[in-house]
């Protein structure tokens, strides 16, 4: 079977979602990227130096900066995406946090989407379909960089969410409400790419 490209994503299986702690797998999942710009074609080569630059990038303990693994949650009808407002940074974004040491990075973009949505028969789609570096400043840490790996992740029918203790609220979007919503640029351009995406799964 060929590969998942962009073009022609694939909803990847339990088997392919271990743990795997070894941070060349990132460099190689980084190097295989299909930057579809310029702009995509120079963060993953910011990355790419990040990584060789820090052994440690996988870890929160990174003090610089740390890969982290995001989930564009897709509602069944495929036009609507799931936002927290997230109780550290008192934001609209998607689900997504640290890999603590998983180099797996599709795993570790589902995991989070399940911790923080609760829905159940969460499915991750591969490749990623968005890279992203920004700064972050949570409360009684130092500022630091997400070095951020995206992935799609299809919600099932009749998705019900739930939550926890990081977001405040969960609302499902219409990619015209973002900006009401306060929404970067990383969140508009991921949304825009993911529901794409999304769109050409059977």
């Amino acid at each position: 079977m060929a590969e998942p490209t962009l073009e022609r994503p694939a909803v990847v299986g339990p088997d392919a979602l271990g743990r795997a702690e070894q941070l060349s797998l990132v460099v190689d999942a980084l190097t295989g990227y299909e930057a579809v710009d310029g702009q995509q074609a120079s963060v993953r080569a910011e990355m790419l130096a990040f990584a060789a630059d820090h052994d440690d990038a996988l870890w929160r303990t990174c003090a610089e900066g740390h890969f982290t693994g995001s989930a564009l949650v897709v509602h069944a009808d495929r036009e609507q995406v799931l936002l927290l407002f997230h109780t550290k940074l008192q934001r609209w974004l998607q689900p997504g946090g640290h890999l603590d040491g998983d180099a797996n990075l599709a795993a570790s973009a589902l995991r989070e989407a399940t911790e923080e949505s609760g829905i159940e028969g969460l499915q991750v789609v591969v490749p990623a379909v968005d890279l992203d570096i920004h700064e972050v400043r949570p409360p009684k840490e130092d500022p630091h960089l997400h070095l951020d790996v995206r992935f799609v992740v299809l919600a099932p029918e009749g998705a019900e969410v739930v939550g926890n203790h990081e977001s405040q609220a969960l609302r499902w979007v219409w990619p015209d409400e973002l900006a009401d919503l306060g929404a970067d640029e990383g969140l508009v351009r991921l949304t825009e790419r993911g529901l794409a995406l999304a769109a050409r799964l059977p």
